[in-house]
């Protein structure tokens, strides 16, 4: 299983958000590259990165930090945040994005998701970001009547080959993650699986490591790392198929 250190860009700097609240934000480093190259030095090879600008505005804002993060890393680096239309994903693969995540766009506009597929079929992630397995949408704004696992079903069938479940309620809370949520999403499709929410310890991971069977593939890790209730490198070790 593997696993992948968040940064998530706010004006520039690495913040933090509690359950996706922009009024509750703790700011970490105002160096988002000195972050990277430090998850690179505890053994990371993938990264999560989200423009929260992106995410509140619907435009990309930090393009510049995210390519220097991009050209001068290892890593292969999954961005999302603000991505809703073609031209901003194209960028993102122009400066060396391993591969992109859609978000709450994709759910009123399927016509959007199926371009992206056609043009990167196996480069596309959605993000299922949920709450009381309900799906939430506008930036995590508001929840809708659209339950999750039928959203996977249906993301499944357009030819998405890679997923993010993010239970929101737990999502910068470190109360660990939602496994029955994660379950039900793992017993309805069979596209591989990213968890993210609320892991704050090896017993966590532990946990989603089970899962790993049942077509888990890896977790993400934000506030733990930051907070340093987890140590990143103890993680990847941990996580390792020798851990």
């Amino acid at each position: 299983m593997i696993v992948i250190p968040a940064i998530d860009i706010m004006d520039g700097k690495v913040v933090r958000l509690k359950q996706g609240k922009f009024q509750e934000v703790t700011v970490y480093s105002e160096h988002p590259f000195d972050i990277a190259q430090q998850w690179i030095a505890q053994g990371a090879q993938f990264m999560h990165i989200v423009d929260l600008d992106g995410a509140a505005t619907g435009q990309i804002k930090n393009l510049a930090v995210i390519n220097s993060i991009i050209r001068y890393t290892k890593a292969q680096v999954q961005v999302g945040g603000g991505i809703r239309d073609i031209d901003t994903i194209q960028r993102l693969f122009s400066v060396g994005a391993a591969s992109v995540v859609l978000g709450t766009k994709v759910i009123e506009d399927k016509d959007f998701l199926k371009k992206a597929l056609e043009t990167w079929p196996d480069k596309i992630i959605v993000s299922i970001d949920a709450s009381h397995g309900k799906l939430a949408k506008e930036g995590w704004t508001s929840i809708s009547t659209i339950n999750a696992t039928d959203f996977a079903k249906e993301l499944q069938d357009m030819g998405v080959k890679g997923l993010i479940y993010t239970d929101i309620s737990r999502d910068g809370m470190l109360k660990g993650p939602n496994i029955d949520g994660i379950k039900s999403i793992l017993d309805s499709v069979d596209v591989p699986l990213v968890a993210s929410g609320g892991i704050s310890s090896l017993a966590d991971l532990k946990k989603l490591k089970e899962l790993e069977k049942e077509g888990l593939r890896g977790a993400i890790l934000g506030k733990a790392i930051y907070e340093r209730s987890l140590s990143l490198r103890g993680a990847i070790e941990f996580c390792s198929p020798r851990g």
